[in-house]
């Protein structure tokens, strides 16, 4: 029985670990996207091309 505690306190300190390494990451900005906001500005969004044939989004679906 004292095996699983163990193993209970063992995994708890585990989990405590990587949940402030994923902090640290976070806040250095591992995560930040640098890639798609450079791209962002290739591609044509959908809103642009039917406010160019003045139908609306909504039309569009009816017709």
């Amino acid at each position: 029985m004292s095996v699983i505690y163990l193993l209970i306190s063992v995994s708890i300190f585990v989990a405590i670990c990587f949940f402030i390494a994923f902090i640290v990451a976070v806040k250095s900005g591992q995560y930040d996207d640098d890639y798609t906001p450079s791209v962002r500005m290739l591609f044509d969004d959908e809103t642009k091309i039917t406010s160019k044939n003045n139908i609306s989004p909504t039309e569009e679906k009816q017709v």
